[in-house]
């Protein structure tokens, strides 16, 4: 039953039956009741918006600002909602009633801090207005909230209707009072106050707090509205903070992206000016070690010279392999292949040093579109440094299907990657290989790799003891035509004796 008719039913009526003249009694207190409670309402209004506006103006965000604007007219009789600077001047409003206070008026609400609500005229109507300042998270005010309420006919009569109860006969006060304190209190009264206990809480940073939708149809009404407008406010804020994680990675990428190329720029460089006298090196060295008056020891020198040569000629060429943008030919593989070609590649290694090989592969065997030579590259880079790690006696390799992406995770027993090195195993030249053992380009190559292919890579801690990289490919290319283009006229690394 809606709240109109049970006004009518429990007071009204009752009232009109004891005596009519009784009945503008009943008016005047209902409407001095009721105005008293749409006052507090507005107020209780204001705190709930000013909170969400304040970290509004704290992340100077005019999208969360103009929703929260919006919000408040979900309430009951609100026609105006403006958000002014400490200054005076207006930010961002709607509605009727902009020009009901002047900026230093604006201003002396900032001085004071307080939450002050008055009743001003403008253009022949009657407006309740509350204004409160809005502090950001440490306490600094930033603004005033302005939050109209536009009086209706009967409340611009609430002088007349004074005049007529004093007029009134005294004998019918009290059933009057009695008759008006019983059915505000139970249908006005105590729904309002529940709708005002859980804006309380909200206010207190219980955000999690919703209101019951029971009571009169209004007030129904009026908890659903409150509870969208919490809703929304959590969906805002978790939208804000996922666009705030998004924006972070998308810049570490991005930065990542223009520290590679520069990388490709100087090693082409490095590898021009360098190669002919690498050549020039290694031909003489192989020279020398052919000529019979030489001892053993000066021909093991020699052949240690080439190998060193050959070394750089190897990191030279593969920093100009991480820094180019890749031409990625993909085609169906099936994943049993490309984990069967890797393990051939490092049995020898995985013998030699009695390390045990364990696969957990689902059946059937999944298929993606990639390209099967570079990610056969990726998981013998992976499983040959899991193989060279300190300690390591066993190495599990595992994958599953979700959905349209395939998860491969490779772990081992050994010491593992120490917390404050994680960040980095993936930068060029960052290794923990003695001198000499790593160009710390290995997982740099990987990390390339996995990303034309448009999947991630991450590090974690393996429950086997050591560390472990998880790798995520979409099953299907996701990737831009762009992103297949070579740069061509690169110049090629020298240093190999033909």
């Amino acid at each position: 039953m809606r709240l109109r008719n049970l006004i009518v039913l429990t007071v009204i009526v009752p009232l009109f039956l004891i005596l009519v003249v009784f009945s503008l009694v009943a008016i005047h207190s209902l409407e001095d009741n009721v105005r008293s409670k749409l006052q507090t309402e507005v107020q209780i209004i204001t705190h709930a918006i000013g909170t969400s506006l304040g970290y509004a103006l704290a992340r100077d965000s005019p999208e969360s600002l103009e929703e929260s604007l919006h919000s408040a007219f979900s309430f009951h009789r609100i026609y105006g909602a403006y958000v002014f600077d400490v200054a005076g001047q207006e930010v961002y409003g709607l509605g009727l009633g902009r020009e009901l206070f002047a900026p230093e008026e604006i201003r002396a609400v900032v001085e004071e801090g307080e939450l002050t609500g008055t009743y001003r005229q403008h253009d022949g109507w009657t407006y309740y207005s509350a204004l409160m300042p809005l502090a950001t998270p440490n306490g600094e005010v930033r603004g005033v909230l302005q939050v109209n309420r536009l009086n209706t006919g009967i409340e611009n009569y609430t002088g007349f209707l004074t005049l007529v109860a004093g007029a009134v006969f005294l004998v019918g006060s009290a059933g009057i009072v009695f008759g008006i304190w019983w059915g505000f209190r139970r249908h006005i009264e105590r729904p309002l106050n529940r709708l005002l206990e859980v804006m309380a809480r909200v206010e207190s940073g219980d955000r999690q707090q919703r209101a019951e939708p029971r009571g009169p149809d209004e007030y129904r009404r009026l908890a659903v509205a409150l509870n969208g407008m919490l809703d929304a406010m959590a969906e805002k804020d978790a939208d804000i903070e996922a666009r705030r994680l998004n924006e972070i990675a998308l810049e570490k990428q991005l930065r990542k992206s223009h520290k590679l190329a520069e990388l490709g720029v100087l090693a082409a460089g490095v590898a021009h000016e360098i190669g002919a006298p690498l050549t020039v090196i290694n031909g003489q060295a192989q020279r020398l070690a052919r000529r019979e008056t030489i001892g053993d020891d000066e021909r093991a020198r020699l052949t240690r010279i080439r190998g060193e040569v050959e070394r750089i000629v190897e990191i030279v060429r593969q920093l100009m392999e991480l820094g180019r943008r890749h031409n990625v030919e993909k085609e169906w593989t099936v994943l049993d292949d490309l984990v069967q070609a890797a393990q051939a590649l490092v049995e020898e290694d995985l013998e030699q040093r009695g390390i045990a090989l364990e696969t957990a592969l689902p059946r059937p065997s999944p298929r993606l579109l990639a390209n099967g030579q570079q990610l056969v590259q990726v998981i013998t880079n992976l499983l040959r440094n899991a193989a060279q790690a300190e300690g390591t006696r066993r190495v599990r390799l595992s994958a599953e299907s979700r959905g349209e992406q395939l998860r491969l995770r490779l772990e081992d027993d050994g010491d593992g990657i120490r917390e404050r090195d994680k960040p980095q195993v993936f930068d060029p030249f960052f290794t923990t290989k003695p001198v000499g053992q790593g160009s710390g380009l290995g997982l740099s190559m990987v990390h390339r790799i996995i990303n034309d292919h448009g999947g991630t890579i991450t590090v974690f801690d393996s429950e086997l003891g050591g560390a472990g990289f998880l790798v995520t490919l979409p099953l299907e290319d996701s990737l831009a035509d762009d992103r297949s283009v070579t740069p061509a006229n690169e110049p090629p690394i020298q240093g190999r004796q033909p």
